[in-house]
This record gives C-alpha cells, structure tokens and sequence, in this order.
C-alpha cells in the first residue's frame, strides 16, 4: 500500500480546489500533435510576464502547492472518497468573498469527520495487506519445506546449505562479515551487499532474530539461504522496501567473524 498524505485543513482545502482545476482542464480539448511543436516554441518566445515581483512570489505558490499536492492526487482516488470537487471549489470562492456557508467550528469539524474516515480506510488497507503477507510467508515456507536439504528450526526459521565452510562458528556475541541478499518471497530484492560491491558487518545480536540464530548455525565460508517467518524479521512493522508481516528470504555469505579492534560497517535492512 501506498503511503497516504495526511492532510491538514490547508493542505485537503488546496488538494481538492486543485483536482478541480485539473478537472475542468481535462475538459479542455488536447493540442494536436502535430501543433504541439509550435506551441512550445511560442511559449519559449514569449514568457509570461508579472506586474511585480509579489505578483510573481504568489503566482509561484499556488504552482509549488499544485505540483506537490496534484502528486497525491491519485492516493486519495484510491482511497474511494467521492468528494464533490465543484462544492470544494465553491467552499473556496465562498471564503475568499467572506460568504462561507459554514462556520470555522463546523468547517473544522467535517475535516475532523473526513481525516477520521481516511483513517479508517487506510488501517483497513493495511490489515488486508499484513493479512495477505500472512498468507503468502506461509504458503511459501510450506513449499520450500519440502526442498531437498531444508531444515527447520524450532523457532520455525528455515533454511538451506548451499555451501558448507570450514571455519568457526560465531556466536551471538561476535561481530560477523557478510555477503548477503535480501528479498521478498515474489523474488523483489530489497537489499544486497553485492550490489553496493562492500561486505557488510555487524554485531550479531543486534540485528533481527532469524540473523541471530541463523547465523550462529554457519561455519566460515560458508553460504546458507534462510527463509524468515515475519515473527523472527520485522512482525507488524512495514517500512517502504519491507511490508508489514513479511516473510523474507536471504542468502548469506559468512566470510569472516571480525576481530574486536575491527570496524563495523552497518548493514541497510538486516541490523534495523
């Protein structure tokens, strides 16, 4: 889900007066291509002009507020509120002409009403996606289960040998060098030391659990892939690259466990 702009008296009274005017130019027939040329041109040749720097300074505002706000335009569409952009548009003008038809309790009240539905909407929204998330982790755990090679802890961390080191085994206390990849069970990558071409490492106690104990299990050199059931990575929290109630799957490359007077170069996702 995508995040949805929290709005402010201000901010939902411009978006909205702004989705009028985007729809009222919608109304407006398109240039034809083959004239679309010639009016760029003519804009370029002659530039609007402002009677004053103030004139200019305020023109500017609306046009920053209007490319921002228009921007969020199609969040708010997802939501499903059917707001009238005409009334909003008259709110606007009412106000300007000192003939608002609500009084600034009332007015402030209905965008209480309306944040509080948008509220609503959006944790319906994110439970029906950690639900699905749910469902996928488990649907995907249960098929990589059945791989050849693959063992379950009893915290229900899985995972895979896919090359055996010979090294030390770290323990929780250590500070470990990896290699690793990190993706979502569709196979998007959210992170990878491979990519940023530098090995990441960190105190083994300080990132999520499924790390935790999954990397204790690996000798030096050796390359394990672990599938990690959202209660041992991130549960309920979502963050943009990582939806909540994720299961998610890593391939780890343990190359060293570092010395305690060697640096440690945090990692993207795996220590928060």
């Amino acid at each position: 889900m995508k995040p949805v702009l929290k709005m402010s008296v201000l901010a939902a009274t411009i978006l909205l007066a702004v989705g009028c005017q985007d729809e009222k130019a919608a109304e407006t027939k398109p240039a034809e291509p083959a004239k679309v040329e010639q009016v760029a041109a003519e804009t370029e040749a002659a530039p609007v002009e402002f009677a004053s720097e103030d004139e200019k300074a305020a023109y500017a505002i609306g046009a920053s507020l209007a490319q921002y706000l228009a921007a969020n335009l199609d969040q708010q569409k997802e939501l499903g509120l059917e707001l009238s952009r005409e009334h909003v548009l008259a709110g606007v003008s009412d106000v300007f002409a000192d003939k608002s038809r609500l009084t600034p309790e009332e007015t402030q009240q209905a965008l209480q009403d309306l944040d509080t539905r948008v509220s609503e909407i959006v944790q319906q929204q994110a439970q029906a996606e950690a639900e699905k998330n749910i469902k996928a982790g488990e649907e995907y755990r249960a098929e990589f289960e059945k791989q050849e090679g693959v063992v379950k802890t009893e915290s229900g961390l899985l995972y895979q040998v896919d090359t055996q080191g010979e090294g030390d085994k770290p323990a929780a206390t250590d500070t470990v060098k990896v290699h690793y990849k990190g993706m979502l069970t569709d196979g998007t990558e959210f992170d990878s030391s491979y990519k940023r071409n530098q090995p990441a490492t960190f105190p083994l106690n300080q990132v999520i659990p499924g790390w935790t104990e999954g990397v204790q299990l690996m000798p030096v050199g050796s390359k394990f892939t672990f599938v990690i059931p959202p209660e041992l990575a991130y549960g309920s929290q979502a963050n943009p690259s990582i939806p909540a109630n994720s299961t998610l799957v890593f391939e780890v490359e343990l190359l060293d466990i570092v010395k305690a007077d060697e640096p440690a170069e945090q990692s993207e996702e795996a220590v928060q």
